[in-house]
C-alpha cells in the first residue's frame, strides 16, 4: 500500500504528457520501509501551479471585485432613490396645496369666463383636488387615535409579543401598499376618464370613500410601527430594540439563497430604497416625540442620537451584506445598479414631459411601493400634536418653515432633474422619450398626426423637461410612451448572446420584461423577497 506521499507529489512538467511523480512513485514502491522523515520532507517541499487553472481563478477574483464594488454603487443607487422618495414627499406640502388652491381658485372663476371648454377641470387638476381632499378628511380623522393610549397599550406587551407584532406590521405595510395604490389610480381615472352621461359621475363617490378608508389604516398601521419603535428606543436594557435589530440580518438568510435574476433584483432594490427612507421618517416621527416628552431639552437628543445611528447602520449593513451576495451567487455585475439608476431617472424625466401620462409622485409610488399620502397624514398629526403654535412669532416661524420647504423641493427638483438627464443620456434611452405611443383601441387605426415631425432628441430632452401644458385638447396624442408598454432592454441576459439574427434576438428580448415594466408589485406575483 502507498501512504499519501505519492499521490500529494504528483506534479505536470509542461509540454510533457507524463506525470514526473512516475519515477518518485517507481523509486518509493522499490523502497521496503517508508519513514516519517520522508512524508515530512514530501509535505513540506510539494508544489502546485495555479496558472494552469488561469480561468477559475480570474473568475473568483472578479467575483471579489465585485463584491467590493456593491457598496460604492448600492449606495450610490439608493441615495439617488431616497432623494427620489424625499422630492415626492415634500410635494405633497408644498406644491401640492399650492396646485388645490389654483385648480379651486379656476373652478369658482370658471363662470365668469364661460365654458369654452369641455372640461370643468383638467385632469391634473382634478387628481390635485382629490388628494387634497384625501389629506385634509384622513387627518381630522386621525384625532380620533389616541397616540399616548396607544404608547402604553405596546409598552405593556411582553417583548416577544412586541418583536411578532413588528413583523406583522412589516407585512401589513407591504401588503397595504400594494393594494393602495391600486386604489388611488381607480379613483383618478374613475374621476378623469371620459363620460357621455352626467349620471356616470356618480361612481367616483365609492372609489372615494375606498381611497379615504385605505388612507386612513394605512396612517394607523404606521403609525402602530412608529409606536412600537419608540417603545424600543425607551425601552431600559434595549432589549426590544437589539431583537427588532437582528430582524433585519433575517433578510440576508430569506434572499440571499434564492435565485435572482436583474429585474427581480431591481424589484428589491426599490423595495429596500422604500423601506430606508420610511424608517428614517418614522425615527423623526420617534424623536419628535420623545422631544415633546422632555419640553424639547436638547441634551435628550444625544441620548437618542447613538440608538438612531446604530438603527441606521444596522440597515444599511444588512443591505450591503445581502446584495453582495446576491450579485455574487447570481453571478451579476456590480453595473447593473447604474442601469437601475437610469429606469429611475426615466421615470422622472419622462414626468416632466409635456404630455405626461402621470404625476411623478404615483409613478415612485408604483415603482418603489412607497405611496406618500398615508405618512404625510401621519407626520402632520404628529407634528402638529408635538408643536405648539402660539402668538404672531410662532405664525411667522411656521410661514418662514413653509418657504424653507418649498426651497428645498426646488432646488432638490432641480439637482434630480439634471441629473437624471444625464444618466438617462449615459443609458442611451433618449429614444423612448420621443417614440410615438401605440395606438389606444385595438381595433382603431393610428392617427397620422403622430408621424408628424419629429423635434431632435437633445433640443427636446432639455426644453420639454421643464415646460407644462396649459390646456391640451383632448385629441392630442402624447408624444411620449408609456412606461408599461416599453420594451426597451437595458442589458440583454447572457443566454442572448448565441442568437445572431436580429428576427430571433428580438423575439427572445419581448419574452423578457424590461426594467421599465417593473414595479414593486410584481415581486408578489414572483415570490422574491
Amino acid at each position: 500500500m502507498l501512504p499519501p506521499v505519492s499521490l500529494a507529489s504528483t506534479s505536470y512538467v509542461a509540454g510533457s504528457s507524463k506525470p514526473r511523480s512516475s519515477r518518485l512513485i517507481s523509486s518509493l514502491c522499490s523502497c521496503q520501509e517508508l519513514s516519517l522523515l520522508r512524508f515530512l520532507s514530501a509535505e513540506l517541499t510539494r508544489g502546485y501551479f495555479l496558472e494552469h487553472n488561469e480561468a477559475k481563478y480570474t473568475e473568483r477574483r472578479e467575483r471579489v471585485y465585485t463584491c467590493m464594488r456593491i457598496p460604492r454603487e448600492l449606495e450610490k443607487l439608493m441615495v439617488f432613490g431616497i432623494f427620489l422618495c424625499l422630492d415626492a414627499f415634500l410635494y405633497v406640502f408644498t406644491l401640492l396645496p399650492l396646485r388645490v388652491f389654483l385648480a379651486l381658485f379656476r373652478l369658482f372663476t370658471l363662470p365668469c369666463y364661460g365654458l369654452r371648454d369641455r372640461r370643468l377641470l383638467q385632469p391634473a387638476q382634478v387628481c390635485d383636488i382629490l388628494k387634497g381632499i384625501l389629506l385634509v378628511i384622513c387627518y381630522f380623522m386621525m384625532h380620533y387615535v389616541d397616540y399616548s393610549m396607544m404608547y402604553h397599550l405596546i409598552r405593556g406587551q411582553s417583548v416577544i409579543k412586541l418583536y411578532i407584532i413588528y413583523n406583522m406590521l412589516e407585512v401589513a405595510d407591504r401588503l397595504f401598499s400594494s393594494f393602495g395604490q391600486d386604489i388611488l389610480d381607480a379613483l383618478y381615472w374613475t374621476a378623469t376618464e371620459p363620460k357621455e352621461r352626467k349620471r356616470a359621475h356618480i361612481g367616483v363617490i365609492p372609489h372615494f370613500f375606498m381611497a379615504v378608508l385605505y388612507v386612513f389604516l394605512h396612517a394607523i398601521l404606521i403609525m402602530v410601527q412608529a409606536t412600537t419603535l419608540n417603545v424600543a428606543f425607551n425601552s431600559h436594557n434595549k432589549s426590544l430594540l437589539t431583537i427588532m435589530m437582528s430582524n433585519n440580518f433575517v433578510e440576508i438568510k430569506g434572499s440571499v439563497f434564492k435565485k435572482f435574476e436583474k429585474n427581480n433584483l431591481f424589484q428589491m432594490s426599490n423595495s429596500d430604497i422604500k423601506e430606508r427612507f420610511t424608517n428614517y421618517v418614522l425615527l423623526l416621527i420617534v424623536c419628535l416625540r420623545n422631544m415633546e416628552q422632555f419640553s424639547w431639552n436638547p441634551d435628550h437628543l444625544w441620548v437618542l442620537f447613538p440608538d438612531v445611528c446604530m438603527v441606521i447602520a444596522s440597515e444599511t449593513a444588512v443591505d450591503i451584506v445581502k446584495h453582495a451576495f446576491i450579485t455574487k451567487f447570481n453571478d451579476i455585475t456590480a453595473d447593473v445598479y447604474s442601469e437601475y439608476r437610469a429606469s429611475l431617472a426615466f421615470d422622472l424625466v419622462s414626468s416632466r414631459q409635456k404630455n405626461a401620462y402621470t404625476d411623478y409622485s404615483d409613478s415612485v409610488a408604483r415603482r418603489m411601493g412607497f405611496i406618500p399620502l398615508p405618512l404625510a397624514v401621519l407626520l402632520i398629526r404628529v407634528v402638529t400634536s408635538s408643536i405648539k403654535v402660539q402668538g404672531i412669532l410662532s405664525y411667522a416661524c411656521v410661514i418662514l418653515f413653509y418657504f424653507g420647504l418649498i426651497s428645498l423641493k426646488i432646488l432638490n427638483s432641480i439637482v434630480l432633474l439634471g441629473k437624471s438627464c444625464q444618466y438617462v443620456k449615459e443609458a442611451k434611452m433618449e429614444d423612448k422619450l420621443f417614440n410615438p405611443p401605440p395606438a389606444s383601441a385595438p381595433g382603431k387605426p393610428p392617427n397620422k398626426s403622430q408621424n408628424k415631425c419629429k423635434p431632435s432628441q437633445e433640443e427636446n430632452l432639455s426644453a420639454s423637461v421643464t415646460s407644462q401644458p396649459v390646456h391640451p385638447k383632448e385629441n392630442v396624442i402624447p408624444l411620449l410612451v408609456a412606461s408599461s408598454s416599453d420594451q426597451f432592454l437595458t442589458t440583454p441576459d447572457g443566454d442572448e448572446k448565441d442568437i445572431t439574427q436580429e428576427s430571433s434576438e428580438l423575439k427572445h428580448r419581448s419574452a423578457k420584461k424590461d426594467l421599465l415594466e417593473v414595479d414593486r408589485f410584481t415581486i408578489c406575483g414572483n415570490r422574491i423577497d
